[in-house]
């Protein structure tokens, strides 16, 4: 059961940072399309916006290995 339990919090917590470099993704992609100009600066958001996710989910299963340790 407790091995069902980590899968299950291990999956949620990743699920989240993951939609969000999807969405985040998308919708760069999007302003490109309609602002070729603006490419550099919406780069710039993108990544951080990447960054910030990625920390999220590294916190997040750092935490899941921490309490199931």
């Amino acid at each position: 059961m407790q091995n069902f339990t980590v899968t299950l919090i291990m999956l949620l917590s990743t699920m989240g940072p993951a939609l969000v470099i999807g969405m985040v993704g998308r919708n760069a992609v999007r302003a490109v399309g309609r602002n070729p100009g603006a490419a550099p600066k919406i780069f710039v958001i993108m990544i951080t916006a990447f960054v910030f996710a990625e920390a999220i989910a590294v916190l997040a299963l750092l935490v899941v290995y921490n309490l199931f340790k």
